[in-house]
């Protein structure tokens, strides 16, 4: 497989660095993830964890050296990953369960796939050009899917830390359906925190990477968003691959990941305002007895 890495990671003006990310390889199959935990939320560094952890044992577990399905390992993992942080929650009888959102993508025999819950993004960079970018699972992201606002007003929204999905909480994860994109020479995929893509434009994004060499382009990016958010600077995470073979099949163009509707019943995680006020006794009485349920059947 002949592909280039590099990735970033800084703490911004936080007090801590909640987010996560990781990359693993086999000569056929390659796994990156970024995670980046809620901190709204009792100890999002440790859902972020557990996620990054949950993925890494998956994919040595079943890539050898390749997966036999990348749609249902994705799916499978996902949920996995969320049952892994209730569990752990459960374990230590913490108040509340840790909550992250997650990008993943899975790179196999010159195929990308690609899944996420919450506001951490992917793109594909291809030809100077953004020809996929996924669609935050936000209030903010339904408001310019409606029309309501623009792209360029999202990133000042008063709502936009509202998180619609995410690993943890009541709810389990609800995933769009997952693409594949065959990848050509030189395209490049960009894995990132909402602390890397909230602050910088993608104009920004595109012109560091056409005139960088990769490592030094997630670099300055990084260090863009920390300046042009100032004092209130994010954790900013990001991962990078640029891919290095010739594409064998062109009949797969990349294309937009289609917006699904979410579920009627979601939950809003935004950071100031507890789910609690959100929800019905109803609701979360049947959330809780879920959740047990579910822990029950989880081996101790």
């Amino acid at each position: 497989m002949n592909c280039s890495l590099t990735s970033e990671t800084r703490i911004g003006t936080r007090l801590t660095n909640q987010d996560r990310v990781g990359y693993w390889r086999t000569n056929r199959a390659l796994l990156m993830v970024v995670a980046d935990g809620l901190g709204g939320h009792l100890r999002g560094e440790l859902a972020a964890q557990i996620a990054l952890d949950h993925f890494s044992e998956a994919f040595q577990r079943e890539a050898r050296p390749a997966l036999g399905d990348p749609r249902q390992f994705l799916d499978a993992a996902m949920t996995g990953a969320h049952a892994a942080i209730l569990h752990e929650a459960y374990k230590l009888g913490l108040p509340d369960v840790p909550r992250t959102v997650i990008v993943v993508c899975l790179v196999q025999d010159g195929n990308a796939y690609w899944a996420h819950i919450g506001d951490c993004r992917l793109y594909l960079v291809r030809q100077g050009r953004i020809a996929v970018k996924t669609r935050d699972h936000t209030v903010v992201q339904q408001l310019v899917d409606s029309g309501h606002i623009g792209e360029e007003a999202a990133s000042i929204h008063p709502q936009r830390n509202r998180i619609l999905q995410c690993l943890g909480g009541y709810f389990p994860p609800r995933t769009d359906p997952i693409e594949k994109v065959r990848l050509a020479r030189g395209d490049v995929l960009v894995l990132c925190s909402d602390g890397l893509w909230g602050p910088i434009t993608q104009r920004q994004l595109l012109h560091s990477l056409a005139t960088l060499p990769l490592e030094e382009a997630m670099a300055k990016l990084a260090e863009l968003a920390e300046r042009r958010a100032g004092l209130q600077c994010d954790n900013v995470s990001v991962l990078a691959m640029r891919w290095g073979e010739d594409e064998i099949d062109s009949s797969d163009e990349p294309r937009t990941v289609p917006y699904h509707d979410l579920p009627t019943q979601v939950q809003d995680f935004t950071a100031t305002q507890p789910d609690f006020l959100r929800m019905s006794d109803q609701d979360i009485e049947e959330a809780i007895a879920d959740i047990k349920a579910a822990l029950r059947k989880l081996p101790q």
